[in-house]
């Protein structure tokens, strides 16, 4: 059990045989939430990561995060995925005033009409994409791009992304999945949608496939996705990671590897871990100046809460803590610069 819910990995010997098996449970039940990938089935949710900000105006905060995330604010601070699929965002009153720019920060990716949609006008930073609530915390939102004539229901959001409501979410899965070839492609099921993801980065040329083989395997998921009646969402692609700057990335990065159950990207230059299935946000870091020591030691106001099944939280604190983590009592534990996780029972 993890957040009410009962969960389980399932694995598979391929894409096709994954889709099948999602189909039988979606035939029990409808109403599940179900994540396709070529290694096995994943039901509901085995953990979850969410992020809490603190805000002296929460109400402010949280209609800035809802355009930002394309989420509407619900009336205790929580601003959930409606796909479920990236983290939930929540925002809590707090009376701490810490005005330094804070060492946690999202990249979103949405399609850049969406993005213009938004009148957040000229952004900052190297890239001209960051912004920032009212308080000060921070964003990058990357306007993505189309991924190519012939797929017109894809974007490019750091992933190879379509989404489409169809009433038989498991038919088109099983459709797609005979399409995919090599391409890694995540199938996730919700009801009355399907959601296709690359994940980030691995459709580019020269990491699992080239750039006109995924263009051509779109295509032809278009087709098939347009064929069996599915209607594409072209504002819903969405892609959402976490960012922590850190004084020693190498420290940080195995902290949050470890207490995640995450594993390192291994491509030269990238300091990104990730889900070994690809079901959970992306967390990078990037390095922060150790002279900055007053910004070092404030605390964030942006934080992180892990749901695990109950029986898990123990065993997950103490290789948080043997990872480099100080436990702060309870079940939150800090990195070795300070940035705070709470491990949850679900």
């Amino acid at each position: 059990m993890a957040d009410g819910a009962v969960t389980e990995w399932s694995a598979a010997p391929s894409l096709p045989a994954a889709a099948d098996l999602a189909g039988r449970v979606l035939a029990r039940d409808p109403t599940a939430e179900v994540e396709v990938r070529a290694t096995g089935v994943r039901v509901a949710g085995l953990q979850r990561l969410d992020v809490v900000v603190e805000a002296a105006d929460p109400a402010a905060v949280a209609g800035f995060w809802g355009r930002v995330l394309g989420r509407a604010p619900g009336p205790d601070g929580d601003l959930p995925d409606p796909l479920r699929r990236g983290p939930g965002v929540r925002v809590v009153r707090s009376a701490e005033h810490r005005s330094l720019r804070q060492r946690v920060h999202l990249d979103v990716v949405r399609p850049a009409g969406v993005v213009d949609q938004l009148g957040l006008g000229d952004g900052a930073g190297p890239y001209g994409v960051r912004h920032a609530d009212p308080e000060g915390n921070e964003v990058d939102l990357v306007p993505g791009g189309p991924l190519g004539e012939g797929a017109e229901d894809w974007h490019a959001v750091f992933s190879a992304m379509a989404v489409y409501r169809t009433p038989e979410p498991a038919r088109l899965a099983a459709a797609v999945a005979e399409l995919v070839g090599d391409l890694p492609l995540g199938i996730d099921l919700r009801p009355g949608v399907v959601v296709l993801d690359s994940g980030k980065d691995q459709w580019e040329d020269g990491v699992v496939a080239p750039a006109a083989d995924v263009l051509a395997v779109a295509s032809r998921i278009q087709a098939a996705a347009r064929d069996l009646g599915a209607v594409p969402d072209p504002a819903a692609p969405v892609f959402v990671q976490l960012f922590l700057d850190a004084a020693d990335v190498a420290a940080v990065q195995a902290f949050w590897a470890a207490a995640l159950g995450y594993v390192a990207d291994p491509r030269p230059g990238l300091t990104e871990i990730h889900d070994l299935h690809r079901v959970g946000p992306v967390v990078a870091f990037q390095p922060l100046d150790p002279a900055e020591e007053d910004r070092r030691r404030q605390r964030n106001r942006t934080s992180f809460v892990l749901t695990v099944p109950a029986d898990a939280v123990e065993e997950r604190l103490a290789t948080a803590e043997a990872a480099g983590g100080r436990l702060l009592g309870g079940e939150r534990v800090a990195d070795p610069e300070g940035n705070e996780l709470v491990v949850r029972a679900g």
